[in-house]
């Protein structure tokens, strides 16, 4: 039987995400009222391994799924990529043929697209997709799940994407496709995604819009996202945070979506450059439900792969 990987939500139908949703709202509701480190009532990945290959610094990914799989009953191997025999020369192929031998799972922050596509082909094991340069899928299955604690279903909402066409913004383009709701992208014009992932949209029928304008793409939305303007392997110079200057997302700009519209970000944040402290700490700001959220979709992410049922 093929392992059932994690890659990319474009990848996924939107029944098998929204499964991964449903699995994983049901695992946090089953946990109110139990201590935090509490194992899940019913540990179902008892006896399960799961390995975490980075070669990119994390907290929030890093954590969720350590915290994750201990809670279901797994463990974790935790490994650095300039540790491994991958620093040395060794083929993601071979790494991936030799891992699957060990474990039942591979987790995988990557700065390369590439990397993650070989290593699941090779290996005999789920693949999970922990972050790469051109997506992260798991983060928009956690910023969904707090969407839709607070303020219902996602489908046929009106969701703003302000600042880089980033990895982020990729996924939130594919989830607009599968899971039915409207998308409107604020970027400037050098920093928009790409035409392939807009020319995919397009194809699937996606409500998806770009404009230069930051305003036109929050006017009555119902939810702000936004992410850093220096991602780890950009150019951290002054020039991109001069184009990036007007999509800070402030209190005049969250007054042009609706009065009730929520914010996100993926953290970590810089106050005062993509969003204004009034606005990340404000009543509007999820951002901390949404960080929490990291470790109940893995949690559904990790069921979903490793468990057929």
């Amino acid at each position: 039987m093929n392992p059932r990987h994690f890659l990319d939500i474009d990848r996924l139908s939107g029944p098998e995400l929204r499964s991964i949703l449903d699995r994983s709202a049901a695992m946090k509701q089953a946990r109110q009222g139990l201590p935090r480190g509490t194992p899940d009532p019913d540990r179902p990945l008892a006896g399960r391994l799961l390995a975490m290959i980075f070669d990119k610094p994390s907290t929030r990914t890093r954590v969720s799924f350590d915290v994750a799989m201990r809670q279901l009953g797994g463990e974790t191997l935790l490994l650095h990529t300039g540790e491994m025999q991958l620093g040395r020369g060794e083929t993601i192929a071979d790494t991936a043929r030799v891992l699957s031998r060990y474990v039942d799972a591979i987790m995988l922050r990557t700065g390369r697209q590439g990397a993650l596509d070989e290593l699941a082909e090779h290996a005999s094991v789920p693949v999970i997709n922990g972050l790469t340069n051109v997506s992260h899928p798991c983060q928009i299955m956690a910023d969904i799940m707090t969407y839709e604690e607070h303020r219902g279903a996602i489908a046929g909402r009106r969701v703003a994407w302000v600042g880089d066409g980033n990895n982020v913004a990729n996924s939130w383009i594919h989830a607009s496709a599968r899971l039915g709701f409207e998308l409107r992208l604020g970027c400037p014009e050098e920093l928009a995604p790409t035409k392939r992932v807009l020319g995919w949209a397009e194809k699937q029928g996606a409500q998806v819009s770009l404009s230069a304008d930051p305003y036109h793409a929050v006017a009555d939305s119902d939810l702000v996202v936004a992410d850093v303007w220096v991602s780890m392997a950009d150019d951290p110079g002054s020039k991109r945070h001069n184009v990036l200057a007007p999509y800070r997302v402030d209190g005049k700009l969250m007054a042009a979506a609706k009065p009730d519209a929520l914010f996100m970000h993926c953290l970590p944040a810089h106050r005062g450059e993509e969003v204004t402290a009034e606005v990340l700490d404000g009543p509007q700001s999820v951002v901390w439900d949404e960080a929490e959220n990291r470790l109940h979709a893995q949690k559904g992410i990790l069921t979903w792969c490793l468990l057929r049922a």
